[in-house]
Protein backbone atom coordinates (compact mmCIF):
# COMPACT_ATOMS: atom_id res chain seq x y z
CA UNK A 1 0.00 0.00 0.00
CA UNK A 2 2.84 2.38 0.80
CA UNK A 3 4.25 1.66 -2.66
CA UNK A 4 0.97 2.64 -4.31
CA UNK A 5 0.63 5.77 -2.18
CA UNK A 6 4.00 6.98 -3.40
CA UNK A 7 2.80 6.88 -7.00
CA UNK A 8 -0.51 8.48 -6.15
CA UNK A 9 1.24 11.15 -4.09
CA UNK A 10 3.32 12.05 -7.10
CA UNK A 11 0.24 12.45 -9.26
CA UNK A 12 1.03 9.50 -11.52
CA UNK A 13 -0.64 6.11 -11.88
CA UNK A 14 1.39 2.92 -11.34
CA UNK A 15 1.21 2.05 -15.08
CA UNK A 16 2.39 5.40 -16.41
CA UNK A 17 5.64 5.30 -18.52
CA UNK A 18 7.50 8.13 -20.17
CA UNK A 19 8.30 7.39 -23.92
CA UNK A 20 10.95 8.79 -26.31
CA UNK A 21 10.24 12.07 -27.98
CA UNK A 22 10.56 12.46 -31.75
CA UNK A 23 13.71 14.55 -31.33
CA UNK A 24 15.34 11.88 -29.17
CA UNK A 25 14.58 9.22 -31.78
CA UNK A 26 16.05 11.39 -34.53
CA UNK A 27 19.21 11.96 -32.48
CA UNK A 28 19.66 8.20 -31.98
CA UNK A 29 19.13 7.52 -35.69
CA UNK A 30 21.63 10.23 -36.65
CA UNK A 31 24.25 8.84 -34.23
CA UNK A 32 23.78 5.32 -35.64
CA UNK A 33 24.06 6.66 -39.22
CA UNK A 34 27.29 8.51 -38.38
CA UNK A 35 28.77 5.39 -36.78
CA UNK A 36 27.87 3.28 -39.82
CA UNK A 37 29.36 5.91 -42.16
CA UNK A 38 32.58 5.83 -40.14
CA UNK A 39 32.78 2.05 -39.88
CA UNK A 40 31.80 1.09 -43.45
CA UNK A 41 34.98 2.39 -45.16
CA UNK A 42 37.08 0.62 -42.53
CA UNK A 43 35.21 -2.63 -43.18
CA UNK A 44 35.66 -2.21 -46.94
CA UNK A 45 39.38 -1.54 -46.50
CA UNK A 46 39.72 -4.63 -44.33
CA UNK A 47 37.94 -6.75 -46.94
CA UNK A 48 40.11 -5.39 -49.74
CA UNK A 49 43.23 -6.03 -47.67
CA UNK A 50 42.10 -9.63 -47.23
CA UNK A 51 41.45 -9.95 -50.98
CA UNK A 52 44.88 -8.51 -51.76
CA UNK A 53 46.49 -11.02 -49.41
CA UNK A 54 44.64 -13.87 -51.13
CA UNK A 55 45.65 -12.50 -54.55
CA UNK A 56 49.27 -12.44 -53.41
CA UNK A 57 49.04 -16.06 -52.22
CA UNK A 58 47.70 -17.17 -55.60
CA UNK A 59 50.53 -15.47 -57.43
CA UNK A 60 52.95 -17.20 -55.08
CA UNK A 61 51.38 -20.53 -56.09
CA UNK A 62 51.83 -19.71 -59.77
CA UNK A 63 55.46 -18.69 -59.23
CA UNK A 64 56.13 -21.93 -57.36
CA UNK A 65 54.43 -23.91 -60.14
CA UNK A 66 56.75 -22.31 -62.72
CA UNK A 67 59.79 -23.28 -60.65
CA UNK A 68 58.49 -26.83 -60.26
CA UNK A 69 57.94 -27.02 -64.04
CA UNK A 70 61.50 -25.79 -64.58
CA UNK A 71 62.76 -28.44 -62.19
CA UNK A 72 61.01 -31.15 -64.17
CA UNK A 73 61.74 -29.89 -67.72
CA UNK A 74 64.94 -27.86 -67.25
CA UNK A 75 63.25 -24.79 -68.72
CA UNK A 76 60.22 -22.57 -68.24
CA UNK A 77 57.14 -23.41 -70.35
CA UNK A 78 56.84 -21.63 -73.70
CA UNK A 79 54.64 -18.56 -73.40
CA UNK A 80 52.95 -19.44 -76.69
CA UNK A 81 53.53 -22.13 -79.30
CA UNK A 82 52.92 -21.60 -83.01
CA UNK A 83 54.65 -22.14 -86.32
CA UNK A 84 55.01 -18.45 -87.10
CA UNK A 85 54.61 -15.10 -85.43
CA UNK A 86 53.78 -12.57 -84.35
CA UNK A 87 50.74 -13.68 -82.35
CA UNK A 88 47.45 -12.08 -83.40
CA UNK A 89 45.23 -11.55 -80.39
CA UNK A 90 41.56 -12.36 -80.69
CA UNK A 91 42.16 -14.42 -83.85
CA UNK A 92 41.55 -18.13 -83.32
CA UNK A 93 44.02 -19.73 -85.66
CA UNK A 94 47.20 -21.80 -85.44
CA UNK A 95 48.27 -24.14 -82.65
CA UNK A 96 48.15 -21.42 -80.05
CA UNK A 97 48.72 -23.23 -76.75
CA UNK A 98 49.95 -20.94 -73.98
CA UNK A 99 52.00 -21.49 -70.84
CA UNK A 100 49.18 -22.00 -68.33
CA UNK A 101 47.99 -25.42 -69.59
CA UNK A 102 51.58 -26.68 -69.27
CA UNK A 103 51.76 -25.96 -65.53
CA UNK A 104 48.33 -27.35 -64.59
CA UNK A 105 49.88 -30.45 -62.93
CA UNK A 106 52.00 -28.14 -60.78
CA UNK A 107 48.82 -26.25 -59.79
CA UNK A 108 47.18 -29.50 -58.67
CA UNK A 109 44.88 -29.41 -61.72
CA UNK A 110 46.00 -32.73 -63.23
CA UNK A 111 42.48 -33.75 -64.21
CA UNK A 112 42.05 -30.68 -66.44
CA UNK A 113 45.56 -31.15 -67.86
CA UNK A 114 44.86 -34.76 -68.88
CA UNK A 115 41.68 -33.75 -70.71
CA UNK A 116 43.58 -31.42 -73.06
CA UNK A 117 44.55 -32.94 -76.41
CA UNK A 118 47.92 -31.31 -77.09
CA UNK A 119 48.07 -32.91 -80.53
CA UNK A 120 45.36 -30.48 -81.66
CA UNK A 121 45.03 -26.70 -81.68
CA UNK A 122 44.02 -24.92 -78.51
CA UNK A 123 41.06 -23.63 -80.53
CA UNK A 124 39.89 -27.11 -81.52
CA UNK A 125 36.43 -27.90 -80.09
CA UNK A 126 38.04 -30.65 -78.01
CA UNK A 127 40.17 -28.02 -76.23
CA UNK A 128 38.41 -24.67 -76.47
CA UNK A 129 35.80 -25.42 -73.81
CA UNK A 130 38.46 -26.65 -71.39
CA UNK A 131 40.25 -23.34 -71.73
CA UNK A 132 37.36 -21.63 -69.97
CA UNK A 133 37.17 -24.10 -67.08
CA UNK A 134 37.32 -22.09 -63.81
CA UNK A 135 40.70 -22.50 -62.09
CA UNK A 136 40.49 -20.86 -58.62
CA UNK A 137 44.23 -20.15 -58.53
CA UNK A 138 43.93 -18.02 -61.69
CA UNK A 139 41.21 -15.71 -60.34
CA UNK A 140 41.89 -12.57 -58.30
CA UNK A 141 39.38 -12.21 -55.43
CA UNK A 142 39.00 -8.49 -56.19
CA UNK A 143 37.60 -9.33 -59.64
CA UNK A 144 34.00 -10.45 -59.90
CA UNK A 145 33.47 -13.96 -61.24
CA UNK A 146 36.17 -16.48 -62.09
CA UNK A 147 37.86 -14.79 -65.06
CA UNK A 148 41.62 -15.48 -65.27
CA UNK A 149 43.56 -12.55 -63.84
CA UNK A 150 47.25 -13.49 -64.16
CA UNK A 151 49.54 -13.25 -67.17
CA UNK A 152 53.15 -14.08 -67.93
CA UNK A 153 55.62 -11.36 -68.91
CA UNK A 154 56.51 -11.61 -72.60
CA UNK A 155 58.38 -8.35 -73.17
CA UNK A 156 59.68 -5.18 -71.56
CA UNK A 157 57.83 -2.73 -73.83
CA UNK A 158 54.59 -2.75 -75.78
CA UNK A 159 55.20 -4.98 -78.81
CA UNK A 160 53.61 -8.03 -80.45
CA UNK A 161 54.19 -11.46 -78.90
CA UNK A 162 57.03 -12.90 -80.97
CA UNK A 163 60.16 -15.04 -80.85
CA UNK A 164 62.51 -12.12 -80.12
CA UNK A 165 60.80 -10.80 -76.98
CA UNK A 166 62.84 -9.95 -73.88
CA UNK A 167 60.62 -11.44 -71.19
CA UNK A 168 60.56 -15.02 -69.94
CA UNK A 169 57.31 -16.31 -71.52
CA UNK A 170 56.87 -15.51 -75.22
CA UNK A 171 56.39 -17.16 -78.61
CA UNK A 172 58.19 -20.53 -78.77
CA UNK A 173 60.32 -19.56 -75.78
CA UNK A 174 62.53 -22.05 -73.92
CA UNK A 175 64.03 -19.81 -71.25
CA UNK A 176 66.02 -21.35 -68.41
CA UNK A 177 66.72 -19.70 -65.07
CA UNK A 178 70.35 -19.35 -66.15
CA UNK A 179 69.17 -17.17 -69.05
CA UNK A 180 67.79 -14.62 -66.58
CA UNK A 181 71.13 -12.91 -66.18
CA UNK A 182 69.71 -9.73 -64.63
CA UNK A 183 68.82 -11.77 -61.55
CA UNK A 184 65.63 -13.57 -60.61
CA UNK A 185 64.82 -10.97 -57.93
CA UNK A 186 64.82 -8.23 -60.60
CA UNK A 187 62.84 -9.96 -63.37
CA UNK A 188 59.05 -10.15 -63.59
CA UNK A 189 57.67 -13.59 -64.36
CA UNK A 190 53.91 -13.16 -63.82
CA UNK A 191 51.58 -10.28 -62.98
CA UNK A 192 47.96 -9.28 -62.75
CA UNK A 193 45.68 -8.34 -65.62
CA UNK A 194 42.09 -7.12 -65.95
CA UNK A 195 40.47 -9.72 -68.15
CA UNK A 196 37.23 -9.60 -70.11
CA UNK A 197 37.33 -13.23 -71.24
CA UNK A 198 37.01 -16.52 -69.36
CA UNK A 199 39.73 -18.14 -71.49
CA UNK A 200 43.24 -18.75 -70.16
CA UNK A 201 44.65 -21.53 -72.37
CA UNK A 202 45.79 -19.58 -75.45
CA UNK A 203 49.20 -17.93 -75.73
CA UNK A 204 47.77 -14.53 -76.61
CA UNK A 205 47.05 -11.48 -74.47
CA UNK A 206 44.61 -13.79 -72.68
CA UNK A 207 47.68 -15.01 -70.75
CA UNK A 208 50.61 -12.73 -71.69
CA UNK A 209 51.34 -9.06 -70.96
CA UNK A 210 54.33 -6.69 -70.95
CA UNK A 211 55.85 -4.04 -68.71
CA UNK A 212 55.07 -1.25 -71.14
CA UNK A 213 52.37 0.01 -68.77
CA UNK A 214 51.13 -0.78 -65.28
CA UNK A 215 47.76 0.39 -64.00
CA UNK A 216 45.93 -0.05 -60.70
CA UNK A 217 42.21 0.61 -60.42
CA UNK A 218 42.58 4.28 -59.44
CA UNK A 219 45.60 5.04 -61.59
CA UNK A 220 45.49 7.94 -64.03
CA UNK A 221 47.32 6.06 -66.77
CA UNK A 222 45.04 3.92 -68.98
CA UNK A 223 44.61 0.23 -68.24
CA UNK A 224 45.90 -2.31 -70.71
CA UNK A 225 43.79 -3.77 -73.48
CA UNK A 226 41.23 -6.22 -72.12
CA UNK A 227 42.29 -9.68 -73.28
CA UNK A 228 41.14 -10.62 -76.75
CA UNK A 229 39.24 -7.39 -77.37
CA UNK A 230 39.79 -5.09 -80.35
CA UNK A 231 39.32 -1.54 -79.00
CA UNK A 232 36.19 0.35 -79.93
CA UNK A 233 36.69 2.93 -82.65
CA UNK A 234 38.94 0.79 -84.83
CA UNK A 235 37.82 1.01 -88.45
CA UNK A 236 36.99 -2.57 -89.43
CA UNK A 237 37.36 -1.59 -93.09
CA UNK A 238 40.98 -0.54 -92.55
CA UNK A 239 43.15 -3.70 -92.69
CA UNK A 240 46.19 -1.95 -91.21
CA UNK A 241 44.21 -0.59 -88.26
CA UNK A 242 42.67 -3.99 -87.59
CA UNK A 243 46.08 -5.69 -87.77
CA UNK A 244 47.59 -3.15 -85.37
CA UNK A 245 44.74 -3.75 -82.92
CA UNK A 246 45.19 -7.52 -83.15
CA UNK A 247 48.92 -7.23 -82.45
CA UNK A 248 48.52 -4.94 -79.43
CA UNK A 249 49.07 -6.85 -76.18
CA UNK A 250 48.88 -4.38 -73.30
CA UNK A 251 50.48 -4.08 -69.89
CA UNK A 252 49.74 -5.39 -66.43
CA UNK A 253 46.70 -4.03 -64.61
CA UNK A 254 44.56 -4.82 -61.58
CA UNK A 255 41.40 -4.00 -59.66
CA UNK A 256 43.48 -3.04 -56.62
CA UNK A 257 43.82 0.62 -55.78
CA UNK A 258 46.99 2.33 -57.00
CA UNK A 259 49.04 -0.72 -57.92
CA UNK A 260 49.53 -4.23 -59.24
CA UNK A 261 50.94 -7.45 -57.78
CA UNK A 262 53.94 -8.80 -59.69
CA UNK A 263 55.62 -12.16 -59.11
CA UNK A 264 59.40 -12.14 -59.63
CA UNK A 265 61.69 -14.95 -60.64
CA UNK A 266 62.87 -15.60 -57.10
CA UNK A 267 59.26 -16.34 -56.09
CA UNK A 268 58.70 -13.02 -54.29
CA UNK A 269 55.40 -11.23 -54.92
CA UNK A 270 55.52 -7.43 -54.60
CA UNK A 271 52.81 -4.79 -54.84
CA UNK A 272 54.16 -2.27 -57.36
CA UNK A 273 52.77 1.25 -57.44
CA UNK A 274 51.13 2.52 -60.62
CA UNK A 275 53.43 5.54 -60.30
CA UNK A 276 56.61 3.49 -60.72
CA UNK A 277 59.16 5.04 -63.06
CA UNK A 278 58.46 3.71 -66.58
CA UNK A 279 62.12 3.08 -67.32
CA UNK A 280 62.52 1.05 -64.12
CA UNK A 281 59.37 -0.91 -64.91
CA UNK A 282 60.74 -1.82 -68.33
CA UNK A 283 64.03 -2.98 -66.81
CA UNK A 284 62.03 -5.35 -64.59
CA UNK A 285 60.41 -6.88 -67.68
CA UNK A 286 63.74 -7.57 -69.43
CA UNK A 287 65.52 -10.76 -68.41
CA UNK A 288 68.99 -9.69 -69.59
CA UNK A 289 69.43 -5.99 -70.32
CA UNK A 290 72.35 -5.66 -67.88
CA UNK A 291 71.01 -2.48 -66.29
CA UNK A 292 71.28 -1.76 -62.58
CA UNK A 293 67.96 -1.68 -60.70
CA UNK A 294 67.58 0.27 -57.46
CA UNK A 295 64.73 0.34 -54.96
CA UNK A 296 61.25 -0.43 -56.26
Amino acid sequence: MRFLRRFVGRGAGPLHRRGFTLIELLVVIIVIAVLVALLLPAVQRAREAARRTQCRQRLLQIGLALHNYHGAHRMLPPGSVDAAGPVRNGVEQGYGFGWIPRILPQLDEGVVYRKFDFSKSVYDPANRGLGAHPIPTLACPSMSGSAPCYSGCHHDVEAPIDVDNHGVLFLNSSVTLDNVTDGLAYTVFVGEQISSTPYWSAGTNESLRNTGTLAGRAATNPAANPAGVVPAGVDSDDPEAVKAAELKVGGFSSMHSQGVHLCFGDGAVKFISSNIDRGLLQHLGHRADGELVGEF
